[in-house]
C-alpha cells in the first residue's frame, strides 16, 4: 500500500525533504503545503535584491512550483495553510487561502517544516506606513518598489540630504534599520548604496553578537567610513508619526514614519526596517502536542524525530545539537535546513540518517569587509559547557608580502586551556581576502574535535596570491598554543 509523506511548509527544509523522499522512493505519495505562493527561494539573496545586484526577485527562486510539480512528480499545494494537525488521526487540516475552503489531509510521516518569522520589538508605532521587515519573498518585493521610488523622486539629489529631509515628498533620506544583525548590517549596506543616510540602532553595546569583539569593532569601523551613523547601546522606544505622534498615529494623526524616539533622543526618518531577529513558528506544532526544546524551538532527536512518532522538524522551527557544547541550540541558517531536511527525505525513504550536529556557521557581508564565526566564542557559553576558555587574537597577512596585492586578515581563536580543545573563531578581512573561506578549516576542525596543537599542523595549501607560508589560521593556532602550553 502506497505511504503518504505530507510536508508543512515549501522551503529550504521542507523542499529538500519532498524531493530527497520522493527520488529515493519514486512510490511515495508526497504532498506539500505552503501558505503562499514562492517556494524554494534564496531568502538570504533578499538584500543584494533591494540592492539592486539582483534585478529579479525570480533570480532567487531555485525550482518553481511547475518543475515540483511535473518534473519531480510533487504533489505542491500552495495558497494551503495548515491550521491544525491530529496525531490520533494522522490528519492535517488545511485551508485554501484564496476561498478558504478547508481539506483534510491523512498522512503516514509528517515534517514540519515551518520556518521562522520575524520579531517584533516591542515598540510602539510598528504598524506605521513605511515600517517593514524582511522576512519573506513578498517582503523583498515590498522593499525593494520602496527603494525604487524613493530614487525616482525629483529631489533626490545629494545636495537635498541632511537632517532636514523628514518627508518623504522632500528627499530620500534618512532611514532608520534596528536591530545591528545578519539583516541589520545587509540591509543597512543596501540602503546606504541606494543614496539613503542609515542609522543603525543596536541595543547592545556592539553589533554582530555571536562573532567575536574584535571582528564587530572591525565591522563597526568600515560601516562607519561607509557613512553609516552606529546608534550602539540606543533603545528604540517608539516610532512616531509625521505629526510627531508615537503610538500609531492617534486620531487625527498621520500612520507615516516620520522619526523614531530613542534613548539618545528623537532622530527625523522616514523609514523603518526591523532587523531584529527571528523566532521559529512552533504554534501549530504546540496545539498538535509536539515537544518544544529549552530554545523555544520543537525539539527533536538525531533522526529530526519529535515526541510524537512519525512527526519530523527540521529548519528554522527547530533546534538543533552544537558539535562543541553537545547543547541544543537555535541555529536557523539555511544549510542546516537544507541539510536536515534531505536527512528526514532519506528516513522516511527507507534509509534511517541522523541529521547532523551544527557548529553555528556563519558568514557576513558589510560592504567592503567579510567576517565568518563558527563554534563557541563567549566565554561564558564555554565555561557552561565544562570549559576553561583562552581567546588570542591575531592580525596577518591574507597573501605573501611581496605580492601586489592583498591585505590583514583578524583572526580571533578560542580554545581550551585543560585539553587544548579548539573551541571556536571569528575572522575578517577585505572583501575577497579570504576571512570566510578561511574558516571552513576551523570548522573541520571542530567537528573532529581537534586540538589546537593539531590545527597549527594542518598542512593548509600555500601560494603566494592566496595567503603566506603560515596561513593566518596556522598564525592564530600557534599563538594560541603558546599561550595554554
Amino acid at each position: 500500500m502506497t505511504e503518504t509523506f505530507v510536508v508543512v511548509g515549501g522551503d529550504a527544509a521542507g523542499m529538500s525533504a519532498a524531493s530527497k523522499a520522493k527520488r529515493d522512493d519514486p512510490d511515495l505519495e508526497v504532498v506539500v503545503f505552503e501558505k503562499g505562493q514562492w517556494v524554494s527561494y534564496g531568502a538570504c539573496g533578499l538584500p543584494y535584491y533591494i540592492k539592486g545586484e539582483i534585478q529579479s526577485l525570480e533570480a532567487l527562486v531555485s525550482v518553481t512550483p511547475e518543475e515540483f510539480r511535473q518534473e519531480r512528480d510533487i504533489d505542491l499545494r500552495t495558497g494551503h495553510e495548515v491550521t491544525a494537525i491530529d496525531p490520533d488521526t494522522r490528519t492535517v487540516t488545511a485551508e485554501r487561502t484564496e476561498d478558504g475552503g478547508e481539506i483534510v489531509q491523512s498522512y503516514d510521516h509528517l515534517l514540519l517544516a515551518t520556518g521562522a518569522a520575524a520579531v517584533e520589538p516591542p515598540i510602539s508605532g510598528t504598524d506605521r506606513e513605511g515600517v517593514y521587515t524582511l522576512g519573506s519573498m513578498s517582503d523583498g518585493k515590498e522593499l525593494r518598489e520602496y527603494v525604487a521610488r524613493a530614487r525616482s523622486e525629483e529631489s533626490f539629489h545629494q545636495s537635498d540630504r541632511g537632517p532636514a529631509c523628514q518627508y518623504l515628498e522632500e528627499c530620500s533620506g534618512p532611514v532608520a534599520v534596528i536591530g545591528g544583525g545578519y539583516i541589520g548590517i545587509e540591509m543597512a549596506e543596501a540602503l546606504a548604496e541606494n543614496g539613503f543616510e542609515v542609522n543603525l540602532f543596536q541595543r547592545g553595546d556592539r553589533l554582530l553578537k555571536g562573532f567575536s569583539e574584535e571582528t564587530s569593532e572591525t565591522v563597526l569601523e568600515h560601516i562607519e567610513h561607509q557613512d553609516v551613523v552606529a546608534h550602539l547601546g540606543s533603545e528604540v522606544e517608539s516610532i512616531a508619526g509625521r505629526d510627531g505622534a508615537g503610538d500609531g498615529g492617534g486620531a487625527g494623526g498621520s500612520e507615516a514614519v516620520g522619526a523614531v524616539l530613542t534613548s539618545e533622543g528623537e532622530i527625523p526618518v522616514e523609514m523603518v526596517l526591523l532587523g531584529t531577529g527571528v523566532r521559529p513558528r512552533t504554534a501549530l506544532a504546540e496545539a498538535a502536542g509536539i515537544e518544544l526544546g529549552s530554545t523555544g524551538a520543537i525539539a527533536t532527536d538525531a533522526y529530526r524525530e519529535t515526541n510524537v512518532p512519525d512527526v519530523y522538524a527540521a529548519g528554522d522551527c527547530s533546534e538543533a545539537i552544537h558539535t562543541v557544547t553537545g547543547d541544543p541550540v537555535y541555529v536557523p541558517l539555511a544549510l542546516t535546513a537544507n541539510r536536515h531536511g534531505r536527512a528526514v527525505g532519506q528516513t522516511v525513504a527507507g534509509t534511517p540518517t541522523e541529521g547532523g550536529e551544527v557548529a553555528g556557521t556563519a558568514a557576513i557581508k558589510a560592504f567592503d569587509v567579510e567576517a565568518a564565526r563558527t563554534g563557541v566564542l563567549d566565554h561564558e557559553e564555554a565555561r557552561a559547557a565544562g570549559f576553561d576558555p583562552v581567546t588570542k587574537t591575531v592580525d596577518a597577512r591574507s597573501r605573501a608580502g611581496y605580492y601586489p596585492e592583498g591585505g590583514t586578515v583578524r583572526v580571533t581563536m578560542t580554545a581550551d586551556r585543560e585539553s587544548g580543545r579548539l573551541l571556536g573563531a571569528s575572522l575578517a578581512s577585505e572583501y575577497g581576502e579570504g576571512a570566510v573561506h578561511r574558516s571552513h578549516a576551523i570548522v573541520a576542525a571542530l567537528e573532529g574535535e581537534a586540538t589546537v596543537f593539531e590545527l597549527e599542523n594542518y598542512d593548509l595549501a600555500y601560494a603566494p596570491p592566496f595567503n603566506t607560508t603560515w596561513d593566518p589560521v596556522l598564525v592564530a593556532a600557534k599563538v594560541l598554543s603558546s599561550a595554554i602550553q
